[in-house]
């Protein structure tokens, strides 16, 4: 199998893309940061096809898929692992831009990149898509406005995926994970402020990126027959939050 991962220079992106050339599969890459890439690309071998370009440049994406040798054409598997969450301000005093930036990554992107990879799924009767949402996008938080929206974006896209694809051998699969440590995802929400970003995962037992990781897999190589539609995840320490009630104005 031949798997396309995306946001794959950390986080779920690298921990995926190790377990999969570990059970056995090809693993092309892409994600910005090309010296991470090479590092991977020297630690994984031949298995795996780094590919560094911006996500949200769709002139570059045409580029570098158009590059791809003859034997790393045929995608078996497309994850779309990428995307971000910027600030945890409340709507009224968020910046527009990081708005802009979540949904450029979180939605365009991945459409993009999906509309792009799905003919040749459609046309060899085999395949599966891997849409990476979150628990946001059924439970709101304070703060969360866009990106919760975005991640809301992609768990429906999947389940419309999935009415279109009726009949063809192609599948798709929404993950929905909650709290997870050990990634870039605080850091970069809090736009480098590691303090910050330490805090969120400080006192409990957080999930981890190899988690998803090996329920990613787990999804793939379930029989042909067989489609995960959705998968909710949280660590045990983590639960619905329930409607907030305000007393200030009352």
């Amino acid at each position: 199998m031949i798997a396309l991962v995306t946001g794959a220079s950390a986080g779920f992106g690298s921990a995926l893309a190790r377990l999969l050339v570990a059970r056995g599969h090809d693993v092309i890459a892409t994600a910005r940061r090309a010296d991470r890439l090479k590092a991977l690309e020297k630690e994984l071998g031949a298995s795996f096809y780094p590919l560094a370009f911006d996500l949200c440049d769709s002139d570059a994406m045409d580029t570098a898929l158009a590059g791809l040798p003859e034997r790393w054409r045929e995608i078996d598997l497309l994850v779309n692992n990428a995307g971000l969450a910027l600030g945890l301000e409340p709507a009224f005093e968020s910046a527009l831009c990081d708005w802009e930036k979540m949904i450029d990554t979180n939605v365009k992107a991945l459409v993009t990149i999906t509309r792009k990879i799905l003919p040749g799924m459609v046309a060899r009767n085999r395949g599966h898509i891997v849409n990476l949402a979150s628990v946001a996008a059924s439970y709101p938080y304070y703060g969360s406005n866009v990106y919760g929206a975005t991640k809301a974006f992609v768990t429906q896209f999947s389940l419309n995926l999935r009415a279109d694809l009726i009949g063809r051998k192609v599948r798709v699969s929404n993950i929905e994970p909650g709290v997870i440590g050990g990634t870039e995802f605080s850091t970069v929400r809090f736009h480098g402020d590691a303090r910050k970003a330490d805090e969120v995962y400080r006192g409990f037992g957080n999930m981890t990126a190899q988690d998803i990781a090996e329920i990613i897999v787990w999804i793939v190589e379930q029989p042909e027959r067989i489609n995960i539609n959705r998968i909710e995840i949280m660590p045990l320490a983590q639960t619905f939050a329930g409607p907030t009630v305000s007393k200030d104005n009352a």
